[in-house]
C-alpha cells in the first residue's frame, strides 16, 4: 500500500500548484493499513485540517483511480514517519478561519497565508524565499527583506510567514508590529521608564520578528539606535527577522549607516506588478475564496484592464460583484466596461496640480501658500495632507512629489507619515482625510 500511495502522491504532484504540493501533501506520510483503511500521517492538526478541507476528495479520487478499488483513508497527527504508529500529544491550534494572534503585535489576517498567495513569475523568489525561511529548512537564511510598492502582495507574505511559523512551531514566539508601532511604543517606554522591560521583550522574548514598513523610521535617530541593537542581538541568536518596505535600504532618507546595514543583511527580494496570466489566476483565487461567480470573460477582460497592482484588481472584483448584487443585474462585460472605466478613468485625472487646488480651496489658502517655506500650522497642515493623497493616488515617485511641494523627499516621507499617524489619534484629521478621498475618488474635483 505504500507504493500506491506514493503513486497518488506523484499524481497529485503533477495536478496541482508546486508551492502547495510541498506545503500540504507532500509531508503526508503512509503508516500502516489497519482493517483495509489506509492511514496517512499529517505533522499537526493544522496541516491534518487543511489537507482534509482542500485536498481530501483529491486523495480520495486518485486512491480510486490508482488501486482500482474504493479505498478508505484517515490522517493521524504524527511527529513523523518513524513514529507515525505512536500518538503525539495534540495541542490544539488557531484554525485558519480566524484571526490569528501573535505573541506581540498585530491580528495575522486570516486570508494572508501561503496557500492563498497566487504564485507568478512577479513573485516567485519572494514566495519562496519566505517559505524556506518559515519553514526553516535554510538556517543560514534567517533575513529577508520584502521590496515592493504598495499592493503587490509584501503584507500578505510577512504574514503568511507568521501563520505557518505558528502553525508548526506553537512555542515560537512571533512578533508582527509595523515599524510606526515599534516606535510609539519605545517612546511610551522611556515616559514609563520601562525601557528595559521594552529592551527585554524584543530582545530575550521575540523568536521571529515581522516588521512592515521600515521606511517610516526615516528621521527618528533614537529609534534607529535602539532598532539596531535589538537586530544584532536577534541575528546573533539566528532568530528569524523580515523587514518590508516601499523603499531600498539605501534609499531610505535620514537612516543611520547601522540600520542599512542590518536590513541589507539577508536576502532583499523585490515584488514586481503581476503578469496577465497571473492577475488571472488572483481573481479566479478571490473568486473561490469568496464563493462568487464571475464569467470567464470578465475575469480576462478585469486582468487585461487593471494592471497597476492586485488592490486595483481586488477593487474591480469587488466593484463588479457588488453592483450585480446591489442592483440585481447579471455580471456581464458591460457591466465590468462601466466599473473598471471608473477605476480607471479616476486613476488618470487624479494629479498633484489636482490634488493640489482641491486641498486649498478647501482650506482657503492659495497655491502659492501651500509650496511655501511657512511653517504655520495654517499651511503647514494642508500642505501635509495634499502630500499624503499625492502619495495615495498618483503614481509619482516621492522626490517628484517633494518637488512639487518646494521638498525634499525626505520631507515628503516625514510629512506622510505624520497623516498617518495623526489618522489614528485625531478624528478631525480622518474625517478631513476621508472627505478629500471621497471627493478624488468620485471624480468630483
Amino acid at each position: 500500500m505504500e507504493a500506491i500511495w506514493n503513486s497518488v502522491k506523484a499524481a497529485i504532484k503533477e495536478s496541482i500548484p508546486g508551492h502547495c504540493y510541498r506545503m500540504w501533501v507532500e509531508p503526508l506520510n503512509y503508516c500502516r493499513t489497519d482493517d483495509g483503511v489506509i492511514v496517512l500521517s499529517a505533522p499537526n492538526q493544522f496541516s491534518q485540517k487543511r489537507v482534509q478541507d482542500h485536498y481530501g476528495s483529491l486523495i480520495a479520487s486518485e486512491l480510486k483511480k490508482i488501486s482500482n478499488e474504493e479505498s478508505t483513508y484517515i490522517i493521524e497527527i504524527s511527529e513523523g514517519k518513524k513514529s507515525c504508529a505512536t500518538p503525539v500529544n495534540r495541542f490544539q491550534l488557531a484554525l485558519p478561519n480566524e484571526n490569528i494572534q501573535p505573541h506581540y503585535g498585530r491580528f495575522l489576517r486570516k486570508d494572508f497565508t501561503f496557500d492563498h498567495f497566487v504564485v507568478g513569475g512577479n513573485n516567485e523568489f519572494a514566495y519562496t524565499a519566505s517559505l524556506s525561511l518559515a519553514s526553516k529548512k535554510n538556517s543560514q537564511q534567517n533575513c529577508l527583506f520584502l521590496l515592493s510598492k504598495t499592493g503587490m502582495g509584501k503584507s500578505h507574505l510577512s504574514q503568511a510567514v507568521g501563520h505557518h511559523i505558528i502553525s508548526q512551531c506553537p512555542s515560537d514566539r512571533v512578533y508582527y508590529i509595523t515599524a510606526e508601532d515599534f516606535s510609539n511604543e519605545m517612546v511610551q517606554a522611556y515616559k514609563n521608564g520601562s525601557i528595559d522591560k521594552f529592551k527585554g521583550k524584543y530582545r530575550k522574548e521575540c523568536d521571529v520578528l515581522l516588521l512592515e514598513d521600515v521606511h517610516n523610521l526615516t528621521g527618528k535617530e533614537r529609534t534607529q539606535i535602539e532598532l539596531a541593537l535589538t537586530l544584532d542581538t536577534l541575528l546573533d541568536a539566528d532568530k528569524k527577522i523580515i523587514f518590508s518596505s516601499c523603499y531600498l535600504p539605501g534609499d531610505i532618507p535620514k537612516l543611520n549607516d547601522k540600520l542599512k546595514s542590518r536590513f541589507s543583511y539577508g536576502i532583499i527580494s523585490n515584488i514586481e506588478p503581476p503578469n496577465f496570466r497571473t492577475r488571472v489566476r488572483i481573481l479566479q483565487k478571490k473568486l473561490l475564496l469568496n464563493g462568487f461567480i464571475v464569467p470567464e470573460d470578465v475575469i480576462n477582460y478585469l486582468a487585461s484592464e487593471l494592471t497597476e497592482d492586485v488592490r486595483q484588481l481586488e477593487s474591480g472584483l469587488i466593484g463588479v460583484t457588488a453592483r450585480s448584487s446591489l442592483m440585481g443585474i447579471p455580471i456581464d462585460l458591460g457591466l465590468a466596461e462601466g466599473v473598471v472605466k471608473n477605476i480607471v478613468q479616476q486613476r488618470k485625472n487624479i494629479t498633484i496640480d489636482v490634488i493640489k487646488k482641491l486641498v486649498c480651496k478647501h482650506f482657503n489658502i492659495s497655491l502659492s501658500d501651500i509650496i511655501s517655506s511657512s511653517r504655520k500650522q495654517i499651511f503647514s497642515r494642508p500642505r501635509q495632507i495634499a502630500i499624503y493623497l499625492s502619495r495615495r493616488y498618483t503614481d509619482s515617485p516621492l522626490q517628484t512629489i517633494g518637488k512639487c511641494f518646494n521638498r525634499y523627499h525626505a520631507t515628503a516621507l516625514h510629512s506622510i507619515g505624520i497623516v498617518e499617524r495623526g489618522m489614528k489619534e485625531n478624528g478631525s484629521l480622518r474625517k478631513q482625510v476621508e472627505y478629500f478621498s471621497q471627493k478624488l475618488e468620485s471624480g468630483n474635483f
